[in-house]
């Protein structure tokens, strides 16, 4: 049996990231539609990352010294660090939380990634504002964005000489997935592709010169198909509401596809492709609090970091720390792998990231040693950032890495005061745990737990449970 705590806090934590324990308090008399309906209310608006700032003239680039072009490299560079850190804090803090894990989905779904810190953000902010609405919409936005044309070399596309990257990705990994399209389509999808650019500003623009005007058969239709002709297509085609919808089930339900519902939903979907409303049915149908689906899925790097910030307020000293912690669990914001994105699930998980996430707790909350390198580039900028100065080449006169943080207790002590001694762990248990069966044992669990006062009781058992398997668990 679930409990209606476990439940709000299912759809608190697939649709959103996981609240404060006072604020869960204001919700445990609510109903699970209710509370559907609060998240819907306050994702309502959609608010654009700025950290990029304006995109510079690119004609003016290519006339730039050779020294003028790393300058400007190194403040691309930044300006990615920056909006990667404010859309970081944005899903720590915002009440629009829905809208963010949306965006965070869509993030992972059209992976992206470049060099011009305007183009990520432009790209963000179209994800972000059809992120509940029209898939219809949001492939056309994404397609003709010139991070993603960019990206998938659409720019080499042209008449006569046809780039078929675009044309593949947009198919087999943004709508219909592999089996579903033969190598023909794409040879003439690549080619109603030609002519998609966009210009020194960034807009689309539609080169018709380099445009290929011949007739081409795709998904056996055939006439004088433009890009628009080729998305309007595919958005015919079941394959694509089966794909989208069962990506989504993956993520936001149960890796373990259910396909009764999966079909059911895919058919509901190809209707209209409107996103919100197939959501809304998802998070407010009695199957979606199934013991099954609950506590079942590893949280991303990015969910993990966010869930702890909004349980207890995090302020790192040093602002870039955050990307540190991203790298050294394999998923750095704007910087997905490849165009398939993170694969997620198990692949979260290996020796190190683990190792890293059990400690994580620890090294925030109570300053214990960094001794964790990051995968990649270990002796980069992010893997000296934790520290707060420079460390000496003398190894015996170097201090320990920590990861220094202010952490604000105040609100998540409140919460738990007035609990019983004897029912503390299984509250606070409850409120972090999501699985339904943890390994742990609880007597010794609370050996390490410091019990000299109320507030170290709750500090250090809360950390002791972020510090379980089982906290990676939602």
């Amino acid at each position: 049996m679930v409990s209606q705590q476990k439940k709000i806090q299912h759809l608190l934590l697939r649709a959103g990231f996981i609240c404060s324990p006072s604020d869960l308090k204001t919700l445990a008399d609510k109903s699970i539609e209710d509370i559907a309906k609060k998240l819907w209310a306050d994702s309502q608006t959609s608010t654009p990352l700025q950290s990029a700032g304006e995109l510079p003239d690119l004609s003016a680039v290519k006339e730039m010294s050779a020294e003028e072009k790393k300058e400007y490299m190194q403040k691309m560079a930044k300006q990615g660090k920056d909006l990667s850190l404010e859309w970081l804090n944005n899903m720590c803090t915002t009440h629009s939380v829905l809208r963010e894990k949306m965006t965070l989905f869509w993030h992972g779904h059209f992976a992206c990634r470049s060099s011009i810190a305007q183009f990520d953000q432009s790209l963000n902010d179209l994800m972000r504002q059809n992120a509940l609405g029209n898939f219809r919409d949001l492939l056309e936005a994404v397609s003709k964005s010139p991070a993603m044309l960019q990206f998938l070399n659409n720019e080499q596309n042209r008449k006569l000489r046809p780039n078929e990257n675009f044309a593949r990705e947009v198919m087999e990994l943004f709508t219909m997935g592999r089996g579903n399209y033969t190598e023909n389509d794409i040879k003439n999808a690549a080619r109603a592709f030609t002519g998609w650019r966009f210009d020194k500003r960034g807009d689309f623009q539609f080169a018709e010169h380099q445009h290929d005007s011949d007739s081409k058969t795709f998904l056996e239709q055939t006439g004088n198909f433009n890009g628009d002709d080729i998305l309007s297509i595919i958005l015919q085609s079941p394959a694509t509401s089966n794909f989208i919808v069962r990506k989504l089930y993956r993520y936001f339900v149960n890796e373990m596809l259910d396909e009764d519902i999966c079909n059911n939903l895919a058919k509901q979907f190809q209707q209209d492709y409107d996103i919100g409303r197939l959501m809304y049915y998802i998070f407010t149908s009695s199957w979606f609090y199934d013991e099954k689906n609950i506590g079942t899925r590893i949280k991303s790097p990015v969910e993990l970091i966010v869930n702890l910030n909004r349980a207890i307020p995090v302020t790192p000293a040093n602002a870039n720390a955050p990307l540190f912690v991203e790298k050294v669990l394999g998923q750095v914001l704007f910087n997905p792998p490849n165009v398939a994105g993170w694969k997620g699930g198990k692949d979260w998980i290996d020796s190190s990231s683990l190792m890293f996430r059990l400690s994580l707790p620890g090294f925030i909350f109570n300053q214990n040693d960094v001794n964790i390198q990051a995968k990649e580039d270990p002796d980069d900028a992010e893997h000296k950032m934790m520290t707060r100065q420079e460390q000496p080449e003398n190894k015996q006169d170097r201090k320990p890495n920590k990861l220094d943080a202010t952490v604000d207790w105040t609100t998540y002590i409140s919460a738990f005061i007035d609990v019983k001694d004897e029912q503390m762990f299984d509250t606070i248990c409850e409120y972090l745990i999501q699985t339904p069966e943890p390994q742990f044992k609880k007597d010794t669990l609370l050996r390490y737990v410091a019990k000299d006062t109320k507030e170290s009781f709750i500090k250090s058992l809360t950390s002791a449970l972020m510090s379980t398997p089982e906290y990676q668990m939602c």
